[in-house]
């Protein structure tokens, strides 16, 4: 199977990963579902950014971002948790100087500056051809990634499935299959059939999500 269009590259971002801007050489293949507010496309996405992605597809490319933002925060959360700590005097003035500590004096600043500037990149507006898609929601005024189910809100679907994946038992890597497959105004029917095979094997879930997979390729 080939692989989507490649959206279009500003000049100024070439070789740069869509998700946190650092230098690339892989892309991310996402496949267009019927609930999937955007024509398959690929993003230009470094190793680290394309693993998390691959993970969490969910149902549009800027909810996938927005999962990829959340792995990279929980990965590198000690990097920033320097910003917290410390600033960039405090840590110059400090009298770390021993081999291991000294270590840290002179490097920590960047350390949290480059998880700081990978989870801010703001990416760039997606085209494909010059032609662009809807205005991506996170910045349109209205954050339409946000949502509610069962009189609760939740700003991202990712928060969604980790709250119920929590609070229900269910394996979350499984839920979040099947709101892949389903789409976001399927969430209930998603907890519903991750609940009814809560203990179930891998080999059986993959049964359940290629099953799946058929019946709404019919429909």
């Amino acid at each position: 199977m080939t692989s989507p269009v490649l959206v279009d590259i500003p000049f100024d971002k070439r070789h740069m990963c869509w998700f946190c801007d650092e230098p690339c050489n892989a892309e991310l293949s996402y496949w267009r579902m019927a609930h999937t507010p955007h024509p398959s496309l690929s993003v230009p996405a470094c190793n680290e950014c394309l693993s998390l992605a691959k993970k969490q597809l969910l149902t549009s490319i800027w909810e996938c971002r927005e999962a990829v933002k959340d792995g990279l925060m929980q990965r590198y959360s000690k990097d920033l948790a320097i910003g917290i700590n410390w600033t960039e005097q405090e840590l110059q003035e400090s009298e770390f100087e021993c081999k291991i500590f000294g270590g840290f004096k002179k490097s920590a600043w960047m350390m949290y500056q480059i998880a700081q500037q990978r989870i801010n990149a703001p990416g760039w507006v997606l085209s494909i051809d010059g032609v662009q898609f809807d205005e991506d929601p996170l910045f349109a005024g209205n954050n339409t990634l946000g949502f509610e189910f069962d009189g609760l809100q939740f700003n991202n679907l990712t928060q969604g499935i980790k709250h119920y994946s929590k609070v229900l038992a269910l394996d979350e890597a499984f839920l979040q299959q099947l709101v892949t497959l389903l789409g976001k105004d399927q969430f209930g029917h998603a907890i519903k059939l991750a609940r009814l095979n809560i203990g179930i094997t891998k080999s059986m879930q993959q049964k359940i999500l290629n099953e799946l997979i058929e019946d709404l390729d019919v429909k």
